[in-house]
């Protein structure tokens, strides 16, 4: 009789190709790449003499680099020398070696982790990797999917497969139901609280609960971009009806009775109910409140309505330390309301928070209403598609009679890889998923929150929470 098993079990069992040392060979469905982590694998490659394995499994995107104004000039109109030549780098040797690209201008293009999903590339069941960190993404799909470094991309890219140890299982069930205005990213960030950036080091969490059930896509993709900076290798959500309603019709999805098999197929993607986790975590839905990161880990964080914590009252050495450091960096006084700090940015994009749903978040926060004077606020879209829909429902005009900057996609803001960066001192409310020291600029200071969180802050020009009718 075969053992019950895990969904993460099932996926790596199905996609094993050899067992050596300890490791596994592991085959790829999808190969994600972008133009930073790609050069040097293809530089490889090509010295080597050799051909990518699959290039029908890989997809490639132009993304951190890319400016977020003036994009239909392609990459001969990027100002910065070394990412022009990272994207320029991208466009050559997708064309060299027959790897589908959507470049700079085109309305498929965008972020990696957004536009697969959107295109139907990333499916239940699948492995996927990118030379990206927040590849996490994808597991809301139901699919293995994991950040890769760049020597593993040139070997995916030779081979198909990439080497790997197995990691442990963890699954977090949150129960109950999350209360009205508060979303999944106030979930991740609460998960944060809790666990810490290495909490789930080792492991593969799938997440899973009554409140998990009811997130749309969108909200599961966050809720997944976010495993990384728990530490985990990870995460994964069972594929459902919400999962397949998502899917249906996208380009790359199956048709006709390809679909019906395929829809047969991930049904059956769901941890057996006798299947054992090395750990299990509980949540109470109710607990979680909109969440604001004060520090600069995305796991420094505290709700809406708390304060910035005094380092003294850790009892943990290393904790106290870490508090320390952070509260100098962000120039945060111990005690303080979270909310009333003022802010001189607002960014709302990333991987995390720029599809269309996020967007709509923030068009109803802020109707009718304007930023504050003294903060410069920026949406951009996560790829040309949410842009053009975001566009053809007015979302754009409701952004920029607010006094919104409406930019083209991009990672933007969140990476501080191309022109959108904070100046030294400058406060920012992000949507973004790391608020590391230099993460958006040089002496930038981050504070993660959602959406909404961020629409509302920008009006207020400073830390709030949305007006909620009575």
């Amino acid at each position: 009789m075969n053992r019950p098993r895990t969904l993460y079990d099932k996926i790596w069992d199905a996609h094993a190709v050899a067992e050596d040392d300890g490791e596994t060979l592991l085959y790829i469905d999808l190969h994600l790449l972008h133009e930073v982590t790609s050069p040097q694998a293809f530089a490889g490659l090509a010295a080597a003499g050799r051909a990518v394995r699959r290039p029908e499994r890989a997809l490639a995107l132009s993304d951190h680099n890319v400016p977020t104004a003036g994009q239909a000039a392609g990459p001969g109109g990027v100002a910065d020398a070394e990412a022009r030549a990272q994207l320029e780098a991208l466009v050559s040797n997708t064309r060299d070696f027959g790897i589908e690209n959507f470049p700079m201008g085109d309305p498929r293009g965008g972020i990696v982790h957004v536009v697969g999903p959107e295109q139907g590339r990333s499916q239940p069941g699948m492995t996927i990797v990118c030379g990206d960190s927040h590849t996490s993404t994808h597991g809301a799909f139901g699919a293995l999917a994991f950040g890769i470094g760049t020597s593993e991309v040139e070997h995916v890219l030779a081979t198909q497969t990439i080497r790997q140890r197995r990691s442990r299982n963890m699954r977090v069930t949150v129960d109950g139901v999350l209360a009205p205005h508060v979303h999944a990213k106030d979930l991740a960030l609460h998960l944060l609280g809790v666990i810490g950036v290495d909490g789930a080091g080792g492991h593969v969490v799938e997440y899973a609960g009554e409140a998990v059930r009811a997130l749309s896509m969108e909200a599961r993709m966050t809720l997944c971009n976010l495993s990384i900076e728990m530490g985990a290798r990870a995460g994964l959500v069972a594929p459902d009806a919400t999962t397949f309603a998502y899917l249906a019709g996208r380009p790359a999805a199956p048709t006709g009775k390809a679909w019906d098999a395929a829809r047969a197929r991930w049904a059956a993607l769901a941890s057996d109910d006798a299947a054992l986790f090395d750990r299990e975590m509980r949540v109470d839905a109710r607990d979680v409140r909109p969440m604001v990161s004060w520090g600069t880990n995305p796991s420094q964080v505290a709700p809406i309505d708390g304060r910035v914590p005094d380092p003294a009252a850790l009892t943990n050495a290393e904790a106290r330390g870490a508090a320390t450091r952070a509260l100098a960096y962000m120039d945060l006084t111990p005690g303080v309301p979270i909310a009333g700090l003022r802010l001189d940015r607002v960014f709302i994009g990333s991987c995390t928070n720029s599809r269309i749903e996020d967007l709509r978040i923030v068009a109803e926060v802020v109707r009718g209403r304007r930023v504050a004077p003294h903060v410069r606020a920026m949406v951009v879209p996560g790829s040309g598609l949410v842009k053009r829909q975001a566009e053809e429902e007015g979302i754009d005009r409701v952004l920029r009679d607010a006094g919104f900057d409406w930019r083209e996609p991009g990672c933007s803001m969140c990476v501080g890889m191309n022109a959108d960066r904070l100046q030294p001192g400058e406060r920012c409310a992000a949507t973004s998923n790391r608020n590391f020291e230099n993460r958006q600029g040089r002496g930038g200071r981050t504070h993660l929150m959602s959406p909404a969180l961020a629409a509302a802050s920008a009006i207020a020009g400073c830390i709030a929470a949305p007006e909620v009718p009575r």
